[in-house]
């Protein structure tokens, strides 16, 4: 590894990950996320959409040439094999971006490399490849909650895809550290963010 501090940041669906991600942004950390990375890969033009729609055909592409989402969604929830073709297509893809995100910021000195990764806890080499593993932890109620008011998905297809992520126990057993964001203002969340800061080599005070 570099000089840069490698943190892999993980949590499940509604846990505040994102949120986590951005205030290590403004802590002078540079966020490479993977989640970010797959959209725009399975967006029109993405690089992933010709293999995409020889594999599972015109019906799983829109109009304007993205991923149709909501029907590969259903579909994979029903066969899991649908989700490995489709993991063995954009994964790949992804794992390169991220060689070039890193490199990038690697040359530019950067002080601390947080790798925002959904499936971290079940990639046997990204433990491998980061100093620390930050988990963002929270009720499964809550997830529920919170993801049903910010995207109006039913409590069954939240609960779908909270079943096809890592247990809470699982994510937990590999943590280095452990945000519990459950009843936190996001006053409450920064200062959990920043106890961690120095150990990640960032500033106490907002990057400029």
């Amino acid at each position: 590894m570099g000089a840069a501090f490698h943190v892999g940041l993980t949590g499940g669906i509604g846990s505040g990950k994102s949120t986590v991600a951005a205030l290590l942004a403004q802590l002078g950390a540079t966020i490479i996320d993977a989640d970010a990375i797959a959209r725009k890969l399975t967006a029109p033009g993405g690089l992933a959409m010709p293999a995409i729609a020889q594999r599972f055909g015109p019906d799983f592409v829109t109009a304007d040439g993205a991923l149709d989402r909501d029907r590969m969604r259903a579909l994979a929830f029903t066969d899991p094999g649908v989700k490995q073709d489709l993991e063995a297509i954009i994964h790949p893809l992804v794992a390169e971006e991220t060689r070039h995100q890193t490199q990038t910021a690697e040359s530019a000195a950067c002080r601390c490399l947080v790798f925002d990764v959904p499936l971290l806890v079940e990639s046997v080499s990204w433990r491998q490849r980061v100093d620390h593993v930050l988990v963002v932890d929270c009720l499964a109620e809550t997830q529920i909650m919170r993801v049903m008011a910010r995207s109006g998905l039913a409590r069954a297809a939240i609960e779908s895809i909270m079943a096809h992520q890592s247990s809470r126990l699982r994510r937990l057993k590999v943590a280095d550290s452990v945000i519990f964001n459950h009843g936190l203002t996001l006053q409450g969340l920064s200062a959990e963010v920043a106890a961690l800061a120095s150990r990640f080599k960032l500033s106490f005070a907002p990057a400029t």
